[in-house]
C-alpha cells in the first residue's frame, strides 16, 4: 500500500530508516521502474521487510508507547547509539500505579454470608475470615472461601457412583435388601476440611455406606422395610459423625434421609408373597390367642369358682360338727346337774321330731274287755271328698 512503511504502519514521509541511516524525504528503496531490493523485479508481488527493519520499528513504536521519543522526529536515529531515556517519569508512575492497582485487587477478597475464608501465611494456616471484605497481601498471604453453611447432599446405593454403587446389604435374618439412602452435611470447620481430606465426597460416601452396612447386618429385614426406619437413620448419623469426628474431616452430618428400602427387583414379586403369607400368619396366631386367652380365663373362673364352692362347704361341715360339739357338750353338763330331766327333756324332744311330720291318732286312757279297749276308728279325714256343684238341685 502507498505510502506505508511496512506492517508495522511506518509513514513514508516521514523519512524511514534503513540499515546505512536516513534517507532522503521522499527516497523509497528503489524506483517503481528500477530494480527493487532484495532484486524483486517489476511486476511482481509486494516483498516482506527485512527482519532488522522490522525489529526496529517494533522498538520505535516499544518507545513511543512506554514514554520515550521515536525515530521519526529527527532528533536521532533509532538504532542503539540514541541518546533519549528509554522511560520516562510519567510512564514509570503509572506502571507502578498499574502495578499497585494489580495487587491489591489480587489481594482484596469477599466472603458472603453463607462462606468463610482460610487465610494462609507462606502456605500455612494463619486463621478463618467471616463474611465481609478482607485483604491478604499477595503473594504472602492467601485466601481459600469455603461455603460452609451450605447444605451438602450425598447420595448413596442409587448408582450415581459407578456399579459398586448398588445398595444390596445383607440383614442379620440372611436376606438382601436394596436400599437408598441421602446424607445430608455442611462444613463446620472449614480449616480441618480444606487441609484434613484429600476428597470429602468419596469420603463421606465410603463412611456412610460402611456405617449403614454395620448397621443393616445387626438388623432383621422387616423391621427394616417398616418400623424401624427412624431408628436405623438416627444410629447412621451418629455412627457417621462419629467416623468423620475420628478423622478431624471438620465435617457436620445433619440427617441422612431413606429414600428407598426394598427387596431386590429380581425377588420382589416373590418377596410379596411371602410377606401376605406372614400377615396371614400372624392374624391367624392372633386369633389363636384370642381364643386360647378366652378359653383359658373361662376355666379358671370355672376353677376359682368351684374352690370357693368347696371352701364353702368345707367352713359349713365344720361349722355345724363344730356346732353339735359344742351342743353336745352344753347338754352333757346339764345332764351332769340333773340326768333325770335331762333324760326326759332329751326323750322328748326325740319324740317331738320324730312324730311331729306324721299323721297320728293316740288313744290314751281307754280300756275294754280283754284289754280291748280300742274302738273302730273311721278314718274320715282320708275319705274323699266330694267335687263342688256348679250348678242348683231341682
Amino acid at each position: 500500500m502507498a505510502g506505508s512503511g511496512g506492517p508495522w504502519g511506518g509513514n513514508g514521509g516521514s523519512g524511514g530508516d534503513d540499515r546505512n541511516g536516513q534517507r532522503p524525504e521522499g527516497e523509497r528503496p528503489g524506483d517503481r521502474n528500477g530494480p527493487r531490493p532484495g532484486g524483486r523485479k517489476p511486476g511482481e508481488g509486494p516483498q516482506m521487510p527485512e527482519i532488522d527493519e522490522l525489529m526496529k520499528k517494533g522498538q520505535e513504536h516499544l518507545r513511543v508507547l512506554m514514554g520515550g521519543r521515536g525515530g521519526g522526529n529527527g532528533r536521532g536515529p533509532v538504532g542503539g547509539g540514541g541518546a533519549g531515556p528509554m522511560f520516562s517519569k510519567q510512564g514509570i508512575a503509572l506502571g507502578v500505579l498499574a502495578v499497585l492497582v494489580a495487587w491489591g485487587w489480587t489481594s482484596a477478597y469477599t466472603v458472603k454470608p453463607e462462606e468463610q475464608a482460610v487465610t494462609l501465611m507462606l502456605g500455612k494456616f494463619s486463621g478463618v475470615s467471616e463474611e465481609g471484605l478482607h485483604f491478604a497481601p499477595w503473594p504472602v498471604m492467601t485466601a481459600e472461601i469455603v461455603e460452609s453453611r451450605k447444605q451438602r447432599t450425598t447420595d448413596i446405593g442409587n448408582g450415581a457412583a459407578g456399579e459398586l454403587d448398588n445398595g444390596l446389604m445383607l440383614t442379620r435374618d440372611q436376606n438382601i435388601v436394596d436400599i437408598e439412602f441421602q446424607v445430608v452435611w455442611n462444613i463446620s470447620d472449614p480449616s480441618k476440611f480444606l487441609f484434613n481430606l484429600a476428597d470429602p465426597e468419596d469420603t463421606i460416601r465410603a463412611v456412610s455406606e460402611s456405617a449403614m452396612r454395620d448397621i443393616i447386618a445387626r438388623s432383621e429385614l422387616a423391621p427394616v422395610l417398616n418400623r424401624d426406619r427412624g431408628v436405623i437413620a438416627s444410629e447412621v448419623t451418629l455412627a457417621i459423625q462419629n467416623t468423620l469426628n475420628s478423622y478431624d474431616a471438620g465435617i457436620s452430618v445433619i440427617r441422612v434421609n431413606f429414600d428407598k428400602a426394598d427387596p431386590p427387583r429380581e425377588v420382589i414379586d416373590s418377596f410379596r408373597k411371602v410377606q401376605a403369607a406372614q400377615q396371614q400368619r400372624d392374624q391367624l396366631e392372633k386369633q389363636a390367642d384370642a381364643y386360647a386367652n378366652t378359653a383359658t380365663a373361662g376355666a379358671r373362673g370355672q376353677a376359682a369358682q368351684l374352690q370357693q364352692e368347696a371352701e364353702g362347704y368345707r367352713a359349713q361341715v365344720v361349722n355345724n360338727a363344730q356346732g353339735e360339739a359344742s351342743r353336745f357338750l352344753s347338754i352333757y353338763a346339764e345332764y351332769i346337774k340333773a340326768p333325770e330331766v335331762t333324760r326326759k327333756r332329751m326323750y322328748l324332744e326325740t319324740m317331738e321330731k320324730v312324730l311331729g311330720g306324721m299323721n297320728k291318732v293316740i288313744l290314751d286312757g281307754v280300756a275294754g274287755k280283754d284289754g280291748q279297749g280300742v274302738l273302730p276308728y273311721l278314718p274320715l279325714d282320708a275319705l274323699p271328698k266330694p267335687a263342688a256343684t256348679t250348678g242348683g238341685s231341682n
